[in-house]
């Protein structure tokens, strides 16, 4: 049996849509914020773009973990290393940023107080295996 090109084109496009996955359904509500209204179209697409955001927030996390490790070099011992100043002043500039950008302030106090308490157990953990290598000028 012979097919015509356009029989097996015909064939191929039937196939290929029986294949395809189910189109996500359109949000039930509310009508598009992002970018003046050019995104999002599926869930899928707004999972997309929070996972590309996910991996640029944990990028931008290693950098500052590896500038907390830095900063305990300059601390001249571990009991240096909580200055609660410090943490306030960073928390309420999250807070102001959080407000200039569109985000809430709450949001941004209740992710950056949980993470500068772990940069801080960080940092500890810096010193502890400085001073573990007798590495720590407070040992000499």
């Amino acid at each position: 049996m012979r097919l015509s090109l356009m029989t097996v084109f015909l064939l191929a496009a039937g196939t290929a849509q029986a294949q395809a996955p189910a189109a996500t359904p359109a949000a039930p509500w509310g009508s598009p914020t992002v970018g003046n209204g050019a995104c999002c179209q599926s869930i899928d697409e707004v999972r997309g773009h929070i996972d590309r955001i996910d991996a640029e927030i944990v990028r931008l996390m290693a950098e500052r973990g590896r500038y907390v490790h830095e900063a305990a070099r300059f601390k001249p011992d571990p009991t240096h290393v909580e200055v609660p100043a410090r943490a306030e002043a960073v928390v309420r500039k999250a807070m102001a940023l959080a407000q200039q950008n569109g985000l809430s302030p709450q949001i941004a106090e209740a992710t950056y107080r949980p993470m500068l308490r772990a940069y801080l157990d960080y940092e500890q953990q810096v010193f502890a295996k400085a001073s573990a290598a007798g590495q720590t000028p407070w040992q000499k």
